[in-house]
């Protein structure tokens, strides 16, 4: 019986021992760091020029305005990657379909990444919703019991077998 390998899990999720918690521990960790730096960024970006231009009473609105709608993006973000997991979960992707995906997002980050510096400095002043949004959403992503991938790979597993896989 071969265990599929999964993107950032490798065969760690079949028995769901300390190494799988451990990774998945390392890699919410990291997600977590690199969320707080785009936070941070957007707030020393958010008070930059666009801010320190304005009337004290205009500043006032205008933050309570950034941090409303920060925290109905936050809230949308959340919930959009939950209802795309939970939908994930009910038809989980087969391993070699999981991979071909996390390889096509990589490919398309990369592109997204370097064609979005530019409208980043544009977009300073409404960044704060922005980046709460891909928090909400990335965050989502923690809090799942296990990974729509692990679904999918333990069906096929299941299928092949003939038995229950993990537990």
């Amino acid at each position: 019986m071969e265990v599929p390998s999964l993107p950032g899990l490798g065969t760690t999720w079949y028995e769901r021992g300390p190494r799988y918690w451990l990774r998945r521990t390392v890699n919410a960790l990291f997600l977590l760091a690199v969320l707080a730096l785009c936070g941070y960024v957007a707030l020393m970006l958010y008070s930059g020029a666009p801010r320190t231009s304005m009337p004290p009473r205009v500043r006032r609105v205008w933050d309570a305005v950034q941090i409303a709608a920060s925290c109905a993006t936050l809230v949308r973000g959340w919930v959009g990657r939950r209802r795309k997991l939970r939908r994930q979960l009910v038809d989980p992707p087969a391993p070699d379909a999981f991979r071909a995906t996390k390889r096509a997002e990589r490919s398309r980050a990369v592109y997204w990444s370097r064609a979005g510096l530019v409208p980043l400095l544009l977009a300073a002043p409404v960044l704060p919703p922005i980046v709460a949004w891909c928090v909400g959403w990335s965050a989502a992503v923690l809090t799942v019991r296990e990974y729509p991938g692990e679904v999918g790979a333990r069906r096929r597993l299941e299928t092949r077998t003939g038995r229950s896989g993990t537990w």
